[in-house]
């Protein structure tokens, strides 16, 4: 299975850092928190990366060229024209970078990749700012058995966020950002069926609107309710939140070595 990671906003909340880069790129303990997140799924055998670039993905591209480089101990002989490569580290990540548009809506940006995902039977969808202790696998083990199109992670988080409305697994109602910020949240961890890209219009559909509300009406959208760890990096402050928790060792979302 594929994993989708929307890599492509500006990140205006965290200015600070993504003036400079795109908020993926917005490092954790000397690490981008896109690299934190791709490590979530490789740890549980998801290896292959479909990476949704817009602004400033040009970073995002020289980052991943130049990975084994960065990994590595290098020796130039400037002289032979030679570079020798030690203790090299590598990932074993496929991983396609993918430019759909600076200006483009999060729910534009999926249609974009759609010739990566099409013929899966289903793939992973998120975004590339927040990281958590989600069990991905029973993510995907509900959504093979419920057979609904959409599966997304619904979390317990700050008030500022939307409102989801469940009966029981089902999705009722599905509010973004409500005034008064209570209860379950959409995560933006989500199983998707290939098909959900029908629900998509253009580059301007907002993935968090139109069709998860059409999704919602039409019974088709189901929550896995994680009651985790998850941590959003939107702000400077949740940015020293997570790099705390990494610098001490209470890194609540790396399971990996």
């Amino acid at each position: 299975m594929k994993v989708v990671i929307l890599a492509g906003g500006l990140g205006t909340r965290i200015s600070e850092e993504s003036i400079t880069k795109p908020k993926p790129m917005v490092e954790i303990g000397g690490k981008p928190i896109l690299w934190h997140i791709m490590k979530i799924y490789a740890s549980w055998g998801f290896n292959e990366f479909v990476i949704c670039l817009g602004y400033k993905g040009y970073l995002i591209k020289e980052y991943f060229y130049n990975y084994f480089l960065h990994q590595a101990d290098v020796t130039i002989d400037l002289k032979q024209n030679r570079v020798d490569y030690r203790n090299g580290k590598a990932e074993p990540w496929v991983i396609h970078l993918v430019d759909t548009g600076e200006n483009t809506m999060t729910g534009g940006r999926v249609k974009r990749i759609g010739d990566y995902v099409r013929d899966d039977e289903f793939f992973f969808l998120t975004y590339g700012d927040a990281v958590t202790d989600l069990d991905i696998p029973a993510t995907l083990a509900q959504h093979r058995e419920r057979g609904k199109l959409a599966t997304l992670t619904a979390v317990r988080p700050p008030a500022r966020f939307g409102n989801l409305a469940l009966e029981g697994l089902q999705v009722q109602r599905f509010v973004e950002k409500p005034k008064d910020g209570a209860g379950l949240i959409n995560g933006g961890f989500f199983v998707l069926s290939p098909k959900v890209l029908d629900y998509i219009e253009t580059d301007a559909t907002v993935w968090e609107q139109e069709p998860l509300n059409q999704l919602t009406a039409e019974g088709q959208l189901e929550a896995h309710i994680h009651n985790g760890f998850w941590q959003p990096m939107d702000t400077i402050y949740e940015k020293n939140l997570l790099e705390n928790m990494w610098s001490s060792g209470k890194a609540a979302w790396k399971r990996w070595e």
